[in-house]
């Protein structure tokens, strides 16, 4: 049993859709709640909930920018060239433009996170099975 299961009903908000508008650019599974998706607004905000060992693709956000709120369970977060920081709830991360970077789930936890997002994401490769193991 993976740790955190109460986050797959979700946290504060709720867990959404199977992501498969974004499947392509995560290995394993994640859903997503879009919270606001207002065209007058320069930014989205989107609930993301990642099964055990769920983690999206390298990527960049180019002109703008990314803060991740950590609502719930496990994960990790890291930039290129830079160790994998661990995350838990409550935890805050900003992505500055242009920098490299990867998140997602524990091997064996769920993970929930409110991603705020300016500007237009680069996906680049998965992080490698071995890359991921070593965490």
């Amino acid at each position: 049993m993976a740790k955190h299961e109460e986050v797959k009903n979700g946290v504060i908000f709720p867990v959404g859709d199977k992501n498969e508008a974004f499947a392509k650019y995560f290995v394993g599974q994640s859903y997503l709640k879009t919270l606001v998706a207002d065209p007058k607004v320069s930014v989205g905000v989107g609930n993301v909930t990642f099964e055990p060992g769920c983690r999206n693709n390298w990527h960049i956000h180019r002109n703008g920018f990314q803060l991740l709120l950590v609502t719930g369970g496990e994960g990790w977060y890291q930039e290129e060239g830079k160790a994998a920081q661990f995350l838990k709830a409550g935890d805050v991360v900003v992505t500055h433009d242009g920098v490299k970077h990867w998140h997602g789930a524990a091997k064996d936890s769920w993970f929930e996170h409110i991603a705020i997002t300016a500007g237009t994401p680069e996906w680049l490769e998965p992080v490698s099975d071995e890359e991921y193991a070593k965490l």
